[in-house]
């Protein structure tokens, strides 16, 4: 049975909020399958009858018009409770059968890096996807969010522009709708180009919810049902939205970071849950479109994944820019006030507190997506977290022939580690001994300024009592951050003294995501300090504070 979108008076569109379901759930009649905001309000799309939902044709965050199908309904008996009943349900008669060499679930940076990889070395593969090509990193992580970096950056230049000697009349204003138009352009061409290299390849690409059936064959459910063996499968279905258990997260004003990318409606004030990668991002996104911003944070520093310096630096250039951070605080629920507001409520150490805001950001993390797969029916095992495919080094399961890669493990969750890991993956399935080593990562926060880190921050090498030595440099003393009008911010570099080797560096500052190429190199191929000092860094560039840092280690910078 097909749902579709109800009327919408006048013809206008409405926006698909949560959807509450999930490919194989069971559902009885006038559940509430989702909500989707209209002009009038939230309407929900009920389920007319007791069944299972076999397909899911709409996408949260997404505009919809009257009579579009959004599920497809399989009814079964409230006696078929076991995975293999659901799937029999699934794979429908009409099912075509296919054989492959290599099976990949999931078509983000994980999985169609590795499809791509495996077809040049002449492997047949067919990858199945139940969204859109290019995963949540093209589609609504890495690369939308890096487009509104941008625009909030001209925004941020245009209102500072007087400093450089340009001055403009009238002041500026913030088009949301094109900022979001402009970010689609971006993500829209990106994915068409993954299109352009699947074909390109050879690679066959299908598109609907991939179930296993046994650990050899797997039931893909599209708008065409596919029956599909293979010799070698890779799992890389990324991960979802976590969902914390806080009241009031359905209320019409709270986003998440998928919902947020969407929002052409620039909020004079937001509350930010979270201050972490995302809600950081998110917060001087905001800042630097003119609005008023706090972030929530529940330990007592935002970004704890970074050394201590940077957070505690990054901190103070917020507070600069005029960002309210409440840390050690935890949010107990969101309300909405007589007049629409959002009310959080959150408490510290003080006690309880209100705060008011026209909107809400819920960015507290992701988690593992695991939906529909049928796992039990494959053997697979999950780590011993219950959270993530566990993997060795080789990426390989429990089960021989069938791999999982990206943030579907939960060891790293950054798309070029998913990317990384496919093609490990696809070398050890061709018979190749590869291991990934996760020594030389590189993570960038683009936050205002960028932070990057690789490697072993300071904090991490004295609570392991390695005996090391820091090597530091300001942006201050940089020529090129000075005529950026970007001076704030450093470099640290951690340096191993029984090796001699750079071990890890962290930097705050104009670049970062740039410059900690060039460390993730040194430390991956095991650079000296003596090594970096006698490198020509041209000037003037922001990498001289590469250099100044590692001379630090030394006879000292010689420029601060």
């Amino acid at each position: 049975m097909i749902i579709k979108m109800p009327a919408i008076p006048g013809g206008k569109t409405g926006k698909v909020g949560k959807i509450n379901v999930k490919t194989g759930d069971k559902v009885a009649a006038d559940d509430i399958l989702v909500q989707v905001e209209t002009s009038k309000g939230n309407r929900p799309v009920k389920a007319a009858s007791e069944g299972m939902v076999c397909r899911i044709l709409c996408e949260e965050g997404a505009d919809i018009a009257s009579n579009t199908e959004m599920f497809d309904i399989i009814e079964c008996s409230d006696t078929d409770e076991s995975t293999e009943a659901c799937l029999t349900c699934m794979v429908q008669t009409d099912s075509i059968e296919l054989s492959t060499d290599l099976l990949i679930i999931g078509g983000g940076p994980g999985g169609y890096v590795a499809a791509i990889y495996a077809a040049k070395k002449g492997v047949k593969v067919t990858l199945v996807e139940k969204s859109k090509l290019g995963g949540t990193c093209l589609n609504v992580g890495c690369i939308p969010t890096k487009a509104l970096v941008k625009s909030s950056e001209i925004c941020h230049n245009a209102n500072t522009s007087s400093i450089f000697g340009v001055e403009i009349e009238g002041g500026i204003s913030v088009n949301m709708k094109q900022v979001i138009v402009r970010k689609d352009q971006v993500k829209d061409k990106l994915v068409s180009g993954i299109d352009y290299l699947m074909e390109k390849n050879g690679i066959s690409v299908i598109s609907g919810q991939a179930s296993f059936i046994d650990k050899c064959t797997v039931a893909v459910n599209g708008n065409q049902n596919y029956t599909i063996k293979a010799k070698d499968i890779i799992i890389a279905t990324g991960s979802k939205i976590s969902k914390p258990p806080i009241p009031g997260l359905d209320l019409p004003f709270v986003l998440n970071s998928t919902t947020a990318l969407s929002d052409i409606d620039l909020p004079k004030s937001i509350a930010i849950i979270g201050g972490g990668v995302i809600g950081m991002e998110f917060a001087f996104i905001y800042r630097n479109f003119g609005v008023d911003v706090h972030v929530i944070e529940f330990m007592d520093r935002i970004l704890t994944m970074v050394d201590r310096d940077v957070s505690n630096e990054i901190q103070a250039i917020a507070a600069d820019a005029k960002i309210k951070i409440h840390t050690s605080s935890k949010v107990l629920k969101i309300q909405s006030s007589i007049d629409g507001m959002a009310v959080t409520t959150y408490e510290d150490k003080d006690g309880e507190h209100l705060m008011v805001s026209d909107k809400v950001l819920v960015a507290i993390g992701r988690e593992p997506d695991l939906d529909g797969l049928a796992l039990d029916c494959s053997g697979v095992s999950l780590n011993s977290r219950g959270r993530g495919i566990q993997v060795d080094s080789s990426m390989r399961t429990n089960i021989d022939h069938i791999y999982a890669i990206g943030d579907v493990t939960d060891i790293i969750q950054l798309a070029h580690v998913a990317s990384h890991q496919g093609i490990v993956a696809v070398d050890n399935l061709l018979g190749k001994n590869t291991e990934m080593d996760y020594s030389a990562v590189p993570n960038v926060i683009f936050t205002a300024p960028e932070i990057a880190s690789v490697g072993i921050n300071e904090d991490e090498a004295t609570a392991k009592g390695m005996d090391i030595s820091v090597g530091r440099f300001s942006f201050e003393g940089n020529g090129k951050a000075l005529t950026m009008n970007e001076p704030r911010g450093f470099i640290k570099l951690v340096k191993s003294n029984e090796s001699q080797k750079i071990i890890g560096g962290s930097i705050i500052g104009p670049d970062a995501s740039s410059l900690i190429s060039t460390l993730t190199l040194a430390i991956a191929n095991g650079f000296t300090e003596k090594q970096i000092t006698e490198t020509i860094f041209s000037h003037p560039t922001t990498s001289e504070v590469i250099h100044e840092a590692a001379l630090d280690l030394g006879i000292g910078a010689l420029h601060q």
